[in-house]
């Protein structure tokens, strides 16, 4: 029988070669693992609507807790309103792989592709964040006859063309939706109710203040300061299933006055398209810290927001669903076919 001869010279070969190999490894590993991301220039964050509206209202408090995180460049938010969000979204889509570059990320992302308003979407972007939620407010002018959301219902029942809504800042957006729920619950066509589309809360709400339209449906953070006692506007009725928190906990919902209107839109931050992982990586860090600080809640509780927020991976499956859910919604609204 032939005897394996153990050479000690060949096991310290193998050793010495296995220690080539790992600190070869090492040497490839430990730069991709150290590769981080982060941002060395202006940071912009593109609002898809004009100034004062609630998409606005969102980046400008997003700007200010980027600006306290330490080694963060400048951080500008820019208004690029227009086709309910497509000037501004065609705009980022210029900027591939830039991660300096953020944009607003609402129901119009997926909304416009539905209704055809845009071949855009939160596809041909990079979804980045859900930060919040927002329930629907709608109220009119203290002066008007219209007392609560039961006689909003009981005008639309006798003449859907009696009132005048008006909405920012697209055609089958929460605002829309939770106007079409109204129409459905007072038994009428959501087809046939009045909307006046604005390009932004900051030009809608004055217009609906001054009489312009007689029913305003928008964000509810954008109307506690306005409902306020003894302030312009009366409440007719929130989306939201039940009343919520803080300053907004005296407006009712439409579900307590008995009317089946229940809804909520997110909002968030979405890329450029092809960011890479450390920079999305960079974002889901920094977007995290912020949501879970202590000001963070306070900001939540002072515009009536819902909490819920969603890491780039998660947001993206998420927008996959309520991509489904927005075309059943919108198809039995009858706004699309």
């Amino acid at each position: 029988m032939k005897r394996t001869i153990h050479d000690p010279r060949s096991t310290n070969h193998a050793r010495r070669t296995l220690c080539v190999l790992t600190l070869a490894l090492g040497l490839v590993a430990a730069p991709a693992a150290a590769q981080e991301w982060k941002p060395s220039k202006t940071v912009e964050i593109i609002v898809a609507s004009g100034a004062g509206g609630a998409a606005d209202r969102e980046a400008r408090i997003m700007q200010g807790f980027l600006r306290n995180v330490p080694g963060m460049p400048v951080v500008n938010v820019i208004n690029r309103p227009g086709g309910g969000g497509t000037m501004a979204w065609s705009f980022v889509t210029q900027r591939e792989g830039d991660g300096h570059t953020l944009s607003t990320l609402s129901v119009a992302s997926i909304t416009n592709k539905l209704l055809g308003n845009s071949q855009l979407s939160y596809r041909d972007l990079t979804p980045l964040a859900i930060l919040l939620h927002e329930y629907i407010a709608v109220w009119t002018r203290s002066a008007s006859s219209i007392e609560s959301g039961k006689d909003l219902v009981e005008r639309l029942r006798k003449d859907p063309s009696s009132v005048t809504f008006g909405l920012s800042s697209a055609l089958g957006n929460q605002n829309h939706i939770v106007i079409g729920k109204i129409a459905q619950a007072a038994g009428v066509d959501p087809r046939s109710a009045k909307i006046v589309v604005y390009s932004s809360g900051g030009k809608g709400i004055p217009a609906a203040l001054g009489g312009h339209v007689e029913v305003w449906a928008g964000t509810l953070g954008g109307a506690v300061g306005l409902a306020r006692k003894g302030g312009p506007i009366r409440m007719l009725g929130v989306s939201s299933a039940q009343r919520a928190p803080g300053p907004a906990a005296g407006f009712p919902t439409f579900r307590e006055q008995g009317i089946d209107v229940v809804h909520s839109a997110f909002r968030g931050l979405q890329g450029p398209p092809g960011l890479s992982d450390a920079q999305r990586a960079f974002w889901d860090r920094t977007f995290s810290t912020i949501v879970n600080s202590e000001e963070w809640r306070k900001t939540e509780e002072k515009y009536a927001w819902g909490s819920g927020y969603l890491d780039s991976a998660a947001t993206k499956k998420y927008l996959d669903e309520e991509d489904r859910r927005l075309e059943k919604i919108l198809t039995e609204l009858g706004v699309i076919k």
